[in-house]
């Protein structure tokens, strides 16, 4: 290979590994003078050979799961933004309520109050002597006694309404907060998330066109040769779970996305991210579930990989990255990553986590 060619695609390599490694807080950048002239295009020269091409895969590899990790962190985000909103909607709702409640006990305890003044004018021993009808006196004394009781009790529960009022407020006020931390969180992931697939464009964009196509052939090699080695382990012997009646569900609403785009944060119906996929399929089987790979790994019961059943989720990577799931005779539909379409591949062809099942009992 010539060394032009060779140079411009470890200068890509180079460039995209800054990328992997953000610079440390606080850094401080120099003033980059005058834009040079640009300089002149380098001779023709042979194509990259394949160890280079292995280099990129393995750097687009990393580009991509960590843009999959931001697009948790984004999701998740998203989620928390969407829960705080409800909480700070019936909060509002009980803080008006609360309002118009604390209205109409002050109204009635101000009506009790100015009966019971306008009534206690004398001291009970005058009424007494005064009153023609000593029984009923004592009839009107025991109502004036309930009366005020009821007043106290008016006023006690006006209290409580006050109280309840400032509660109210106290958790909008933390609601609010919790708003905007998962707005800004949120708004952090977008810019990983965007940062991390740009440097993937930008280290594909160096590749020629017969190189792109083998870097895809290497891909689909890779792939293979990793399905090929799960299954020759002997991981699905024995294995012959049907799937549920919800699973069978989630799997048909899957396979029927097959062929979509895959975009990041998207939940369908033009389109999905690897969680998006996974979620969607179960919720059309009736079943809510975790809106993130790494939640589901989290909350969702573990099975045995021997034991799964279509259905189930297969979650990739030490740190829970990806989910797929499974369709049965070891192959599973997902969501590959930014410019890839939704597929069915082979179970193993990523490194397995574990397995986890929706509907479990």
């Amino acid at each position: 290979m010539g060394t032009g060619r060779r140079g411009l695609i470890a200068a890509a390599v180079t460039a995209v590994c800054a990328v992997i490694v953000p610079a440390a807080p606080g850094t401080a950048f120099a003033d980059p003078g005058p834009t040079p002239p640009p300089a002149a295009a380098p001779p023709p020269a042979a194509t990259a050979s394949d160890e280079e091409l292995e280099a990129v895969r393995d750097e687009l590899d990393k580009l991509y799961r960590a843009a999959a990790v931001a697009t948790d962190e984004y999701n998740a985000a998203e989620e928390e933004a969407r829960r705080h909103s409800a909480e700070l909607a019936e909060l509002a709702r009980k803080i008006t309520e609360g309002r118009e409640e604390l209205d109409r006990l002050g109204n009635r305890a101000g009506a009790a109050a100015r009966a019971q003044y306008r009534t206690g004018g004398l001291p009970d021993e005058a009424k007494l002597v005064l009153s023609d009808d000593p029984r009923q006196f004592l009839d009107g004394t025991g109502r004036v006694l309930q009366g005020q009781r009821a007043t106290k009790g008016l006023i006690a529960e006006r209290n409580r309404a006050q109280q309840d009022l400032r509660t109210y407020a106290a958790d909008a006020s933390a609601r609010r907060k919790g708003l905007e931390a998962d707005r800004e969180a949120k708004q952090a992931a977008r810019k990983e998330v965007e940062r991390r697939i740009a440097a993937a464009e930008e280290l594909e964009s160096r590749l020629e066109r017969e190189e792109r196509e083998r870097l895809e052939r290497l891909e689909r090699e890779a792939a293979r040769r990793a399905q090929a080695a799960w299954l020759g382990s002997g991981v699905l012997e024995g294995a012959s779970g049907e799937a549920s009646e919800r699973g069978g569900k989630a799997v048909r609403f899957a396979m029927d996305q097959v062929g979509k785009p895959y975009r990041w944060g998207a939940e369908g119906p033009a389109a999905y991210d690897c969680s998006g996929l996974t979620s969607r399929a179960w919720a059309s089987a009736g079943l809510a579930i975790p809106r993130t790979s790494q939640q589901q790994w989290e909350q969702l019961r573990h099975v045995d990989v021997g034991e799964m059943r279509p259905g189930d989720l297969i979650i990739y990577f030490p740190d829970a990255s990806h989910v797929g799931m499974y369709v049965g005779d070891g192959m599973v539909v997902h969501a590959p990553r930014p410019g890839r379409t939704i597929t069915v591949a082979g179970a193993g062809s990523m490194p397995v986590l574990g397995v986890v099942r929706p509907d479990a009992t």
